[in-house]
């Protein structure tokens, strides 16, 4: 049996599991033998809370939660199980208690590069325009993968980023945490000051957009390895 603990893949908006795909290969070629991605509904965060858990539970023996963008806030309140060990933030939202990922967004709001490119559709859905899409998100990634972001993209309830963490499982547990230099959803510097405040054991940046763990997934899977290897 491993000694490994169990890793469990948190995704953010505008996507789900599969976007941690690169990243669960290259832990697999490493010897961890239980990989989790969460597939969460990004109605609430309650509910994506609730899901994650739901997974946590399942799992038997310690367990590392790795979360990207604002599956960085759902680790954050989820975190408080006994059987997570340690939180993986990856340029990911890690509110404080009474935060959201709205206030969180509003540090530097006129600096965010994509925030353009962010609209609601009718039913209250909150959308990044196709054609945006790459450029926003995913600069550098192929443009094919880039395109399939795109259109297979899951647009959160609006109402979610509003949504504030109530006990913020960073405070009593383990952290690491990466910043993408070039994120154009999150700044950059609203990620550093995130993972200053939080005093984490090791802080990473990448010269990478938003979607580092799909463009840089072997750098991500180191961070993921010295975070689990260490709990061990």
């Amino acid at each position: 049996m491993s000694s490994k603990p169990s890793i469990v893949l948190v995704h953010g908006f505008w996507g789900g599991a599969a976007h941690w795909a690169k990243v669960i290969v290259e832990l697999n070629r490493r010897g961890y033998d239980s990989l989790h991605a969460v597939e969460n509904p990004l109605t609430s965060l309650a509910d994506d809370v609730e899901r994650t858990r739901k997974m946590v539970r399942q799992v038997d023996g310690p367990v590392l939660l790795a979360g990207h963008s604002y599956g960085g806030a759902v680790i954050t309140q989820a975190g408080d199980l006994p059987n997570v060990a340690g939180l993986v933030y990856v340029a990911a939202f890690a509110p404080d208690a009474g935060e959201s990922v709205a206030q969180i967004g509003e540090w530097r709001v006129a600096q965010a590069a994509a925030a353009g490119n962010i609209a609601p559709d009718s039913d209250g859905l909150v959308w990044i325009r196709q054609d945006k899409f790459g450029e926003s998100f995913c600069q550098d990634l192929p443009a094919d993968e880039a395109l399939v972001m795109a259109v297979t993209q899951k647009a959160p309830a609006g109402s979610t980023a509003g949504d504030t963490v109530s006990d913020p499982a960073w405070k009593t547990k383990p952290t690491w945490y990466q910043v993408s230099a070039n994120d154009r959803m999150i700044h950059p510097d609203s990620e550093r000051q995130m993972a200053e405040r939080m005093k984490p054991q090791s802080t990473i940046e990448l010269d990478a957009s938003h979607a580092s763990l799909a463009s840089r997934p072997a750098e991500i899977a180191d961070l993921i390895d010295q975070a689990a290897t260490s709990l061990t």
